[in-house]
């Protein structure tokens, strides 16, 4: 296995971050009960690693996730980038209720996340998917007042279209674009990549190890927590489990001959694709967390990179999210 040495510098538009982030959804929601302490743990060891861009959301364990995040970087304030999202409505027992950005909704909702959290600013504030019933011109300009009031430093778009991202961006500059990104997700490679570049904003990809999948560590459904929310999604479903695991027995090998695991392997391919690209895997296993931060230092030939073109000409079975989750993301 490769050393893991610290991971170099990247440039969001002008958010300077280091070329991997941590995603913290695992820390406290979503992918079964993590225990708070291990997972400050690994935040934490995140950046003793030096780590700096930390990515939550205020629907994470319904601001918990917000809450466990303040906690760890008590302290330790000015060596992060403190990401978070608004936007996605969920009731009190955790059901999906809708998608918000009406202008009020939006500056109430970053008050809250700026109080679990213990900061008086957020780095980088996501509109958490669009909000179809609201221009977005309107929600970029309510965010564009928390920037002139000193309450958040960039405003990010969590999977926007290419024509939302224009006109969210002509009104206020966006400074990243979050997106799913990775071996078995690619749709965003036709369009939004390219519109990004032109635009000059960086692009954040989130779940780049499939949720989990392109690890290697989930063979069936008996893998996952009886709560964990993948069991919901198309692709781990008994059936798509089955089949897509074609994937992973193309690109074991290819690992395997690079002194790669899995893992290191689908985050080298993303770290290929350029220095405006920052991968946020998550996790809230130390261990974990230093496999993937070694992948920033893989560097892939053309060999490799053809190698891994011809095992993704396995297709993946089912979307990425269930029907419903999935008409949130479209706009």
């Amino acid at each position: 296995m490769p050393a893991s040495p610290r991971p170099p510098v990247r440039a969001l538009r002008e958010l300077h971050v280091s070329a991997q982030g941590l995603g913290c959804l695992p820390t406290t929601a979503f992918y079964g009960r993590p225990d708070p302490a291990r997972a400050v743990a690994t935040i934490r060891a995140a950046l003793d690693a030096g780590v700096t861009l930390l990515d939550t959301a205020d629907v994470q364990g319904l601001g918990a996730g917000e809450e466990l995040l303040g906690r760890a970087v008590a302290g330790r304030r000015d060596e992060v980038v403190i990401a978070s999202k608004f936007g996605m409505v969920r009731s009190a027992d955790g059901a999906f209720q809708g998608l918000c950005g009406e202008p009020s909704y939006v500056r109430t909702a970053c008050e809250r996340s700026l109080r679990r959290l213990g900061v008086d600013h957020l780095d980088l504030y996501y509109q958490h998917w669009t909000d179809p019933a609201v221009p977005v011109e309107e929600t970029a300009g309510a965010v564009a007042e928390l920037v002139s009031a000193g309450k958040v430093r960039h405003f990010g778009l969590s999977e926007p279209s290419v024509a939302t991202l224009r006109r969210a961006d002509a009104v206020h500059p966006v400074t990243a674009v979050q997106s799913e990104w990775s071996l078995w997700s690619r749709d965003i490679e036709a369009e939004v990549v390219p519109a990004c570049r032109a635009l000059g904003i960086g692009i954040v990809a989130y779940a780049p190890l499939g949720r989990g999948f392109l690890t290697g560590g989930i063979r069936t459904t008996d893998d996952l927590a009886a709560e964990d929310f993948r069991r919901g999604q198309p692709r781990f479903s008994a059936d798509g489990l089955a089949h897509n695991r074609a994937l992973l027995d193309r690109l074991r090998p290819l690992a395997a001959e690079r002194g790669l695991t899995l893992a290191q392997l689908a985050l080298a391919w993303l770290h290929h694709h350029g220095p405006d690209v920052v991968p946020i895997p998550g996790t809230s296993d130390p261990a974990h967390l230093t496999e993937n931060l070694a992948a920033a230092a893989v560097r892939l030939d053309e060999d490799d990179l053809a190698a891994v073109a011809e095992a993704l000409a396995v297709p993946v079975l089912g979307e990425r999210y269930a029907p419903a989750l999935l008409a949130m993301t479209g706009n």
